[in-house]
């Protein structure tokens, strides 16, 4: 038997979300000593490494409380399904490690990557995620919108508005050395802006948004530093300008 501080040590987690845990019903401790202190046995060490994989594939608190209250659910299932999960996360991570890594080459001059190769790695399933946090930022009528344009494309035409958003990132790092403001700058944000129209029509202050998502997002900061390093602040800059006409 554990006490709190004892598990939430082994566990790595704090005591406050073990007490949080209690509080919701989602991990109750095993029984209550006389001194009024929690212990938890195999089964309830168990039951909170369930909820820790599941926070790992970013399940909600209460989703995970119902799976497991579930009568139909089974240990052995759950971590067969918890290890495919986390293979395609692996998967998906050595695809981006070795994208960054090949882009660098590439910068270095020590090897040559096409366009196609630039976004290796950046799945349909990252996309999903992009949009379930869209959903939570902006209007879900136009996220919505925005999916069932992207959906209602072929492959062929996928393919071709792919290669247009990447000669605008490309045309962007051209018009660094001459400043955000710059003519030339300020026609890749009108690209840029253009480029948006297959997915959806933003005003300034999304504009303004996406600019900042570019930059404080680490997965998207990690997806421009690929192709520039400085592209995601030039594009914040140039984007400020234009919205500033």
């Amino acid at each position: 038997m554990y006490t709190v501080h004892q598990l939430a040590k082994i566990a790595g987690i704090t005591r406050r979300t073990l007490h949080y845990y209690d509080q919701i019903g989602l991990l109750q401790p095993s029984r209550l000593g006389e001194n009024g202190y929690r212990y938890y046995d195999q089964d309830a060490l168990l039951r909170l490494q369930q909820i820790l994989l599941y926070r790992e594939l970013d399940l909600p608190l209460e989703q995970i409380r119902e799976m497991l209250s579930s009568p139909k659910f089974e240990v052995l299932a759950a971590l067969e399904n918890h290890k495919a999960e986390l293979l395609k996360r692996i998967q998906r991570l050595q695809r981006l490690v070795l994208t960054v890594d090949q882009t660098k080459e590439h910068l270095q001059g020590k090897r040559t990557m096409s366009d196609e190769q630039l976004f290796y790695g950046i799945s349909e399933e990252q996309q999903a995620e992009y949009e379930k946090e869209a959903r939570q930022m902006y209007d879900p009528a136009v996220v919505n919108e925005s999916n069932r344009r992207w959906k209602s494309y072929s492959a062929a035409e996928k393919k071709r508005i792919g290669e247009e958003g990447e000669a605008v990132y490309r045309s962007f790092v051209q018009a660094m050395p001459h400043g955000p403001a710059s003519p030339q700058a300020q026609a890749s944000v009108t690209a840029w802006r253009q480029h948006l129209q297959h997915f959806w029509s933003p005003n300034a202050e999304e504009m303004l948004g996406l600019a900042d998502l570019y930059n404080d997002d680490p997965r998207f900061k990690a997806n421009f530093d690929g192709i520039h390093p400085q592209l995601a602040a030039f594009m914040r800059e140039a984007i400020r300008v234009f919205v500033s006409k």
